[in-house]
């Protein structure tokens, strides 16, 4: 049989390599750091008593460990023989890939710290988080309340906006059961976020220090909220509760103990808040000890503390402009603020109306002049996250403030120039980490990419204006064909009621009736318009590579899609993107789903100018978050690219790049997401199939065609 190993054939034949069979091969991957002292004999000769098949899995992985570093490729072969004798494949595959990953966060010496350990690795069948993390993070994701994210840490807690979880378990031997357990502790710390347990108004960092041992405190209010919790996630879980108690049962652990049982019947009734917890503290302080499970982590208030101060502020500001903005929308007349400092009466109110079905016994209704109103997903998400932290709406959310009432920042934190955040040593902070592909690796390099959002300076729109009136005829012909694409009243026949008598209904019930069934009363057709329910992601390609003609044709065809667009009332989003290397990788924002086609937009589609490189995974993965975010029934993600992935200074040119990139589609279409590219690249025959398939991208031979024909391709994908 034969292998590949770093890109070079390795012929083992079903037999094994002698030493020095084994040493030559080892040497084409290890030359750079063999030398007459270090050479690769003595590992040779350990290697070959080892059966062909395990020879052959050893040079693989020393190939592909030697394209990142081939000193860690060396550590490998020199310890892999004890992580055989503890493992099988899948296991030291797991231990090869903890110490790449280890390499690409912490460098060569931690990395070959892993590999000198390979007795840390237990011989179970233990579960990554990355394995299954688009799985759980959907899953929370369909939980009520804020969305959570999830990030590996060595310790499991949540600061109330991400959930951290621990990288491996294999506290079972089981991957289904050690897939319970992720899913018991991602719910537990969603439970803290969504049943008060950090609600503003209680402070746990403050209500600890009245005891003489503030860690026991807080182990023991961390023991009660769980009981209250696990109360609460039976009535809105109750399988994955029962499905946790057997797992408790597998592992031996007690729910609640003797001691316990009066303080857990009286946490668990429905109108039980936090409040029970705090005040359950201080009379049980000195007659219990603290009770963990499994799944129960760990409480961090500090932290949470900070992360809520910072999320208030923020959300307090989104809020009174959505207020203002909505007012405006809904009510016209509303005067301008001449007084940027000046705050506004809008007439909104909150309604409390009782609903046992919701963690505080309310629902919060949003009233606009005494009248009730349905406010938009964006407002009503701020809404739901606002009460989660307060238990209310605040009077003075509603109360809508001038510009100069939003500046919020730390005393601690200067303003940064979003022009030179790149520069500082801060340019992660408040960035979005992406994992990235290796293909060779067969894994995700863990929060590989650093990429932001930024806006597209906007510029005159004299570029919009010229080119609606340069394509005058086309927008008149691409309108009227949009027009028809909202689509004509379809017959709706064999329906109970309507406008005619549905003749082939009525025969047939005749009939029916004549043999003796039971006369339908489906008698009767209706017109009826369907309702497009259509989400598109525009992905333009910002690289350097499109500077001069491509980038006005990119700009022209946004122009006419737009203006067709709008005739049809399909929900779309425009992005740019551009970066150079990995550590910055950028969105420009050009419209949001939610922002309306008006001058601003305008001005940012005159504003769209080449940048940097065209590493594209990061940018889809990216785009594919904000397209989730959407309700709708179709969604497409659209991408105006002159060629193939690219990306400044490592190894993103050529497969690399083409595999992430082709990865990430995936991804999206797991998600329910159609992607379809528009190219410019007349070698593009050559890669495109293999990462959007064999029909799902157009290559496009002249620059001059592209505003002409992304229109009529857009047209025939969304019909």
């Amino acid at each position: 049989m034969g292998c590949f190993c770093g890109g070079v054939r390795v012929q083992v034949n079903n037999e094994q390599l002698n030493a020095e069979e084994m040493e030559e091969h080892l040497d084409e991957f290890l030359d750079p750091i063999l030398s007459s002292r270090r050479t690769a004999a003595s590992v040779a000769q350990r290697l070959a008593v080892c059966d062909y098949q395990q020879q052959a899995f050893v040079l693989h992985w020393v190939g592909v460990i030697a394209h990142t570093n081939a000193e860690l490729a060396y550590q490998f072969a020199n310890n892999v023989i004890q992580a055989l004798n503890l493992m099988d494949d899948e296991g030291v595959e797991a231990w090869i890939i903890q110490a790449m990953d280890v390499y690409d966060k912490k460098g060569l010496h931690s990395a070959i710290s892993v590999l000198r350990a390979p007795k840390k690795a237990q011989k179970t069948k233990g579960l990554l988080l990355e394995e299954i993390e688009r799985i759980l993070d959907t899953f929370i994701a369909g939980l009520s309340g804020r969305r959570l994210s999830l990030v590996s840490s060595e310790y499991f807690y949540t600061d109330t906006e991400t959930l951290f979880l621990p990288a491996l378990l294999n506290q079972f031997t089981s991957r289904e059961d050690n897939f319970l357990l992720y899913k018991a502790m991602a719910v537990h710390l969603w439970a803290q976020t969504r049943f008060g347990t950090w609600q503003k108004r209680f402070s746990l960092n403050q209500a600890i220090q009245n005891f003489s041992i503030p860690e026991k405190a807080c182990q023991l209010f961390h023991t009660l909220e769980r009981l209250r919790l696990d109360a609460c996630m039976e009535r809105e879980l109750p399988g994955l509760h029962r499905d946790i108690h057997q797992m408790l049962k597998k592992l031996g652990e007690t729910a609640i103990p003797s001691e316990w049982l009066s303080i857990a019947e009286q946490l668990a009734h429905p109108s039980a808040t936090v409040q029970e917890s705090y005040d359950l503290l201080a009379k049980i302080y000195s007659t219990h000890s603290p009770h963990f499970l499994c799944y129960q982590g760990i409480l961090i208030p500090n932290t949470v503390e900070e992360i809520m101060a910072l999320r208030l502020a923020r959300e307090k500001k989104a809020f009174r402009i959505a207020v203002i903005d909505l007012a405006k929308e809904i009510k016209p007349k509303l005067p301008e603020n001449e007084d940027e400092n000046q705050e506004l009466e809008t007439g909104f109110t909150i309604a409390k109306i009782p609903d046992e079905s919701l963690p505080n016994g309310l629902k919060f209704e949003l009233n606009l002049d005494g009248q009730p109103i349905k406010p938009p997903d964006n407002v009503k998400s701020l809404m739901d996250s606002i009460i989660q932290d307060i238990g209310m709406i605040p009077d003075d959310y509603l109360i809508a403030a001038g510009d100069g009432g939003y500046q919020i920042l730390d005393d601690k934190q200067d303003e940064r120039d979003p022009e030179n955040v790149w520069k500082g040593i801060y340019h992660e902070d408040g960035a979005f980490l992406y994992n990235e592909w290796d293909y060779e690796r067969k894994h995700y390099r863990k929060n590989w990419c650093v990429l932001r959002e930024v806006d597209v300076h906007p510029q005159s729109e004299h570029f919009v204006t010229k080119t609606l009136q340069r394509h005058k005829g086309l927008i008149k012909n691409l309108r009227r064909t949009f027009e028809a694409l909202r689509g004509e009243d379809k017959l709706l026949k064999a329906q109970p009621n309507g406008e005619d008598i549905d003749l082939d209904a009525l025969i047939k019930a005749y009939a029916d009736a004549k043999h003796g069934f039971e006369m339908t009363n489906r008698l009767f057709s209706k017109k009826h318009k369907d309702e497009r329910n259509i989400a598109v992601m525009f992905m333009v390609d910002m690289s350097g590579s499109t500077k001069g003609w491509i980038n006005d044709a990119e700009r022209e065809a946004l122009v006419l899609l737009c203006n067709a667009l709008e005739t049809l009332g399909d929900r779309y989003a425009i992005y740019g993107f551009s970066g150079m290397t990995r550590k910055r990788c950028e969105i420009y924002r050009i419209k949001a789903f939610d922002e309306p086609y008006n001058q601003l937009v305008q001005q940012r589609i005159s504003g769209i100018t080449p940048q940097d490189y065209t590493r594209m995974g990061v940018a889809i993965r990216h785009l594919s978050q904000l397209l989730n975010d959407v309700d709708s029934r179709i969604k497409l993600l659209i991408t105006l690219s002159d060629g193939r992935p690219d990306d400044y200074g490592d190894n993103y040119r050529g497969t690399y790049g083409i595999e992430d990139t082709r990865q990430a589609l995936i991804e999206a279409k797991r998600d329910g997401i159609h992607p379809f590219c528009i190219t410019l690249d007349t070698e593009a025959k050559a890669y495109l199939p293999h990462m959007y398939g064999a029909v799902n991208y157009i290559v496009i031979d002249e620059v001059r065609k592209l505003p002409l024909k992304v229109s009529d391709i857009y047209r025939k994908l969304t019909t």
